[in-house]
């Protein structure tokens, strides 16, 4: 029955040679492990296209619902939680296996002549890999994939000439936004993977023209073994092993839930993808009129120097013991490589710890939590500088608090505490800059600087900016607390000024926090900041509150049960509406309550979803539970390991017994 369809369609198409021609090939030296990472390749790049496909159904490339279309996928889609993790972890194991796959030709030298157009459109891959995993994270736009294309998109403005044009053409704009999305969105859609195809057809036909290179050994190649059945039965083996791996890192190692992106909630470090690490630890080394040799000069000498590997290497010699400079080289390249894409990855700003508060010693933290007793004080540092009453002014304190809510300290220090990626502003008050200097400093940095990679704060209102600009002019050497700070003063809660009580128990509609799936590892750290004080080390409680009625702070590890639920959406709503609009104990006279962090907007919306998700987490609760699997991970893990195993003994391992 198939004879004769067979017959018409190959009549009409040159289906059988085209099998024939990708299939009947001749390996010198017969089949082996050694070859298999081109086919893995091939079949990640086809997995990537299936799951990317998948997920264009449900996602919207918007910055209103790019996330939100991502989570539902992730956690309501019946296998989205399988289709996006795939999605996921093939970039990044693509990545890896690129690499390796460049490092095994390398080593057998099989760049050399007649094969220098495959090396040359395997490079041209190396870059459109590095270029999808540039524009892919930020489609998430979650904090993660956000920041990382603020930091890719600034260095992009620092190349000589064009560093300007390259930046706004790529965010579409000043700033990050809807043109930045739908950028990335068709580059990394549509342009990138046709480009990729077509690519992959030039390689693969360059591939079979040139042939397999075989072992270095020339008494090896005349022995020769067929591609089919022989070597793709080794590539169908470590295939299916990958994508095992793969589909466990879905199940037990989820990717990562980062939040929705929030430009003015800066409480994440900002760096890029992990494969771009190494230039970002490599630029921490060029600063000022050097800055172009790290951002432009070491990226395109990396890519000149594989790009004319096979013609300024035309020695014939391919066994790696007799090519020792070479193989010195592309070793120390790659150890390079790995070094510096650690130190990035381990690379923090400096401990920013606790804010302290008036007179508080360094690294005491003042509590958070706001006080009403009204003879609490705190005393004066003695080591700081009085400043005059007129820089001590209302304006200076609401600078400080911006500087706090915009996360300047995640690279600025001030008094050894911060970051260390932009300049310290210990003493920025004593360095003669001008209040306009320093405003458009913060509205337009490239104004001052062409080179400057901090980002512009384009949303500041005019009060705004010239608050933050009386902070910074306040600051003196040894005391980044002004003088009205270091006054005799009421601990309040961090960022809050206003000393009005909020209203006891809830009040108030949840607000948009309570919709937004939040990062527990963020929710972590804000919550050290700005609960922990009050609530205890990871919400145990038993911080006493005298004047309330069971005289200590309410613990939130475990919370109120009256505020607790299985369902993480309810949850999420009870403790929201609390964050939201604050509360006060029972009692005659408590000198704890509760802030209402969101009315107050010391807290984004983003900031307070990452604090419920945390507090969810210590309660056993997650955020991120998938409410419909399709089929339990665990279980999905389990019938892939079997079928592996059925491919394994039906199939792959007695053939390679038998060989």
């Amino acid at each position: 029955m198939w004879a004769p369809v067979k017959t018409w369609i190959n009549d009409r198409l040159p289906v059988s040679a085209v099998v024939r021609w990708g299939l009947e090939e001749d390996i010198p030296g017969g089949s082996s492990f050694a070859y298999v990472f081109g086919s893995v390749n091939l079949i990640l790049f086809l997995l990537l296209a299936v799951t990317g496909v998948l997920q264009l159904f449900y996602y919207v490339p918007t910055t209103d619902h790019a996330y939100e279309s991502v989570m539902y996928l992730r956690l309501q889609v019946p296998f989205g939680w399988l289709i996006h993790g795939l999605h996921y972890w093939c970039a990044q194991a693509f990545v890896v296996m690129v690499g390796v796959h460049m490092a095994q030709v390398f080593i057998w030298g099989a760049y050399k002549n007649p094969r220098q157009v495959t090396w040359i459109t395997g490079v041209l891959l190396l870059l459109l890999v590095a270029a999808m995993a540039f524009a892919g994270p930020l489609l998430a736009w979650d904090q993660l994939g956000y920041w990382a294309a603020e930091v890719g998109t600034s260095i992009a403005g620092t190349v000589p000439w064009i560093g300007a044009f390259l930046q706004r053409f790529t965010r579409g704009g000043e700033t990050m936004g809807q043109q930045t999305l739908s950028r990335f969105f068709i580059l990394h859609v549509v342009i990138l993977p046709a480009l990729f195809f077509a690519f992959i057809v030039i390689h693969l036909a360059a591939f079979r023209q040139s042939g397999s290179a075989g072992p270095w050994e020339a008494e090896k190649r005349k022995q020769a073994g067929r591609f089919w059945p022989d070597q793709a039965y080794r590539d169908i083996l470590i295939a299916s092993l990958v994508i095992i791996i793969l589909a466990g890192l879905c199940v037990f190692w989820r990717a990562p839930i980062t939040g929705v992106a929030d430009p003015l909630g800066r409480s994440i470090t900002p760096k890029p993808a992990w494969s771009f690490l190494f230039l970002y630890q490599t630029l921490k080394v060029f600063k000022g009129s050097w800055e172009a040799v790290g951002t432009v000069g070491v990226p395109l000498a990396l890519i000149l120097l594989l790009f004319f590997l096979p013609f300024y290497d035309r020695n014939p010699e391919r066994n790696p013991r007799k090519r020792p400079i070479a193989l010195a080289g592309g070793t120390a390249l790659v150890v390079l490589i790995l070094v510096l894409t650690v130190l990035g990855q381990l690379s923090q700003p400096a401990a920013q710890g606790a804010s302290t508060g008036p007179g508080s010693p360094k690294g005491v933290p003042l509590e958070h939590g706001a006080r009403v007793e009204p003879n609490a004080v705190a005393e004066p540092n003695k080591s700081t500088a009085i400043l005059s009453e007129k820089v001590a002014s209302a304006g200076v304190q609401k600078g400080r608090e911006l500087y706090r809510s915009q996360g300047c300290a995640a690279c600025h220090k001030i008094d050894g505490q911060g970051g260390t990626t932009g300049p310290d502003l210990s003493n920025e008050g004593n360095k003669g800059r001008s209040a306009d200097w320093l405003a458009t400093q913060i509205r337009n940095p490239k104004a001052n600087s062409a080179t400057s990679i901090m980002p512009p704060y384009s949303s500041l209102g005019q009060e705004q900016v010239e608050n933050l600009v009386a902070y910074l002019l306040s600051l003196r050497a040894g005391g980044g607390q002004t003088a009205g700070e270091q006054e005799k003063a009421k601990p309040v809660a961090r960022g809050v000024e206003s000393r009005q009580l909020p209203a006891s128990g809830r009040q108030g509609p949840p607000g948009e926090a309570a919709t937004l799936i939040g990062g527990t590892k963020l929710g972590h750290a804000l919550f050290a900041d700005y609960c922990r004080s009050c609530h205890g080390l990871e919400g145990t409680g038993k911080v006493p509150n005298p004047g309330s009625e069971k005289g200590i702070v309410p613990g939130l590890n475990p919370v109120d049960p009256t505020l607790s639920s299985d369902d993480p959406s309810v949850f999420a709503v009870n403790i929201d509406r609390i964050i939201q609009h604050g509360s006060v104990p029972k009692g005659p006279q408590p000198a704890i309550y509760m802030p209402a962090y969101g009315d107050g907007m010391t807290l984004t919306q983003p900031q307070i979803a990452a604090i419920e998700a945390y507090i969810l987490g210590l309660n056993g609760v997650d955020r991120a539970k998938i409410i419909q699997p399709g089929m339990s991970p665990e279980r999905f893990f389990l019938w892939t390991i079997v079928a592996f195993g059925v491919i394994c003994v039906t199939a792959v391992i007695p053939f390679l017994i038998k060989k």
